[in-house]
């Protein structure tokens, strides 16, 4: 049998040679399609290379032909609705339903388990609302911000220009400008497809400085303030770490710097480029604070603040100790989950490195509330939201807005092929293969992106009316419920600990967490307290 296939190509070619001999016009083809593959099998008989193909010359081939098509098969024919990741069948069409303004109604209710452990729900009041007509704002800005920005409760997460195409990216920021919501440009910079359609930009800025880069691949401030004071950029972010992989840096080859991303990025074309894994322009918490200082009086008293996945938590509260020894504060700190995904990253990193959104975002707003900074500063959660609740959610635990990037990934055709690494996207939503990137309809897709954030929003706002509520803002952990057990059911004030105003400067706090990570923080370093030198 481990030869079945090579000899059916011989038995085929010796056959249909003979009858080729006799009757050329009728047989000639199928001689020189079984002698080609008569040529395979010999070929996989001899070579070196791959042990299963010498032992199953030919027969190895439709192996590798059905795992490479696996991925299809599982999302189209076996696939549940509601327990694929890293999201559901029912999560994509969702967003495609709001993407296409067509009916998202589910018949026949819910396909989730409700008395699964972990199953979580907002409780809904007596007294529900009927929902605002207006979508809310957020403003964005602390007391040193002179320029603070009105924000939508929902907008475009970080991805650059170079991991998503051209024409993905004019779409998002058309949609962007179509919905009054912001588009975060992702540590490749703002290219000139961000800028035509006007869009307002969030300016994130990476180890890598792209966009305001020196020679040596430090900060550039001149190039800083040219940029940054353009009038389309309303906010700046200072990106320390991304959910997909925290803690690490890249390598943009020098193959994949095309001029239309070295302008972009302001660095040579065809030249390789690097991203340490932390930032040359400041080394300490009370660097860093500093660096923002600058920043902020750089762009013009817009809001300035930094995006990161938590990691060690007493490093975060070194950022809260600087901030209260400069009096320094950012304007907004968004807060990555290690769910997160559209970048590319090693396994390890994007499965077992990073503090998941739901711990990163309490600890963050904990850390605030304990200091008695959170009222100078507003948080965003980033991290597989793409739906109404899942924004009501990491609202009741602290965050004041939300970001997605793979929620507007969906509304502009990603159909999660998970092939955006290899410049083979099927959608050309993250390839730079121009005649891939042609079936992404900018003005399509567009109105996609828009209708998307407007259904998304309205459904948070119905979420909320249902709790008794007329503004997310006033959504607590109280709200929030969570199955912790078969017969057991806790509302996340009681599942997770909520610090007080200032409960981290009180001499004599109760022990626990957060005060021993307090202890070990420290304004001057990045280290704990007990092996700074």
């Amino acid at each position: 049998m481990r030869y079945l296939g090579l000899l059916l190509a011989l038995g085929a070619t010796v056959l249909f040679g003979a009858l080729s001999w006799w009757a050329p016009r009728y047989f000639g083809l199928f001689f020189i399609i079984a002698a080609m593959f008569l040529v395979v099998g010999v070929r996989d008989l001899f070579q070196a290379e791959h042990a299963l193909l010498r032992n199953y010359p030919l027969l190895a081939h439709f192996r590798w032909f059905f795992e490479s098509i696996r991925p299809e098969i599982r999302q189209y024919l076996i696939e549940s609705d509601t327990e694929a990741a890293p999201f559901s069948r029912e999560q994509r069409g969702q967003v495609y339903a709001r993407a296409k303004g067509a009916n998202d109604a589910d018949p026949f209710g819910t396909e989730l388990n409700v008395y699964a452990e972990g199953h979580e729900w907002l409780a809904h009041s007596m007294a529900a609302r009927k929902p605002a007509e207006t979508p809310p704002r957020i403003d964005i800005g602390g007391p040193d911000c002179t320029r603070p920005y009105s924000a939508s409760t929902l907008n475009i997460s970080a991805m650059s220009f170079g991991s998503l195409s051209a024409n993905a990216i004019r779409a998002l920021n058309k949609g962007a400008a179509m919905g009054a919501f912001a588009h975060d440009t992702g540590e490749g910079s703002i290219s000139r497809h961000h800028k035509e359609f006007g869009g307002d930009l969030i300016w994130e800025i990476g180890s890598g400085y792209f966009g305001c880069r020196a020679e040596d691949g430090g900060f550039d401030r001149d190039q800083f303030v040219e940029r940054a004071t353009d009038d389309q950029v309303k906010m700046v972010e200072i990106k320390l770490s991304q959910g997909a992989k925290p803690g690490h840096g890249g390598v943009l080859p020098g193959r994949k710097v095309t001029p239309e991303i070295a302008e972009a990025r302001g660095v040579p074309v065809g030249q390789t480029c690097e991203s340490p894994p932390y930032h040359t322009a400041f080394s300490t918490p009370i660097e860093m604070m500093e660096f923002i200082a600058d920043l902020r009086e750089g762009c013009g008293g817009k809001p300035v603040g930094f995006k990161l996945c938590i990691g060690h938590g007493w490093q975060f509260m070194s950022l809260a100790k600087a901030m209260l020894k400069t009096g320094i504060t950012p304007d907004f700190i968004v807060v990555d989950g290690s769910e997160g995904g559209t970048g590319a990253a090693p396994l390890e990193l994007a499965d077992n490195v990073g503090t998941p959104l739901r711990e990163g975002l309490i600890w963050a707003h904990n850390t605030l509330v304990g200091a008695g900074l959170r009222e100078r500063i507003k948080i965003g959660a980033s991290g597989k939201i793409t739906s109404g609740f899942r924004m009501a959610s990491n609202m009741a635990l602290g965050a004041d807005w939300c970001n997605t990037a793979r929620g507007f990934m969906f509304a502009v055709g990603c159909v999660q092929s998970e092939s955006c690494h290899t410049d083979r996207c099927p959608t050309g939503v993250a390839t730079q293969d121009p005649w891939r990137q042609r079936a992404l309809v900018v003005p399509d897709k567009a109105e996609r992106v828009a209708s998307f954030h407007k259904a998304t929003v309205r459904a948070m706002q119905e979420v909320v009316a249902t709790v008794g509520l007329d503004d997310p803002a006033q959504l607590a952990p109280e709200h929030l419920c969570r199955r912790t057990h078969d017969s057991e059911i806790q509302s996340a004030d009681q599942v997770y600990r909520f610090l007080k105003t200032g409960e981290l400067l009180v001499a004599g706090a109760q022990s626990g967490r957060y005060e021993h990570a307090w202890t070990r923080a420290q304004a001057e370093s990045f280290l704990p307290r007990s092996h700074a030198a």
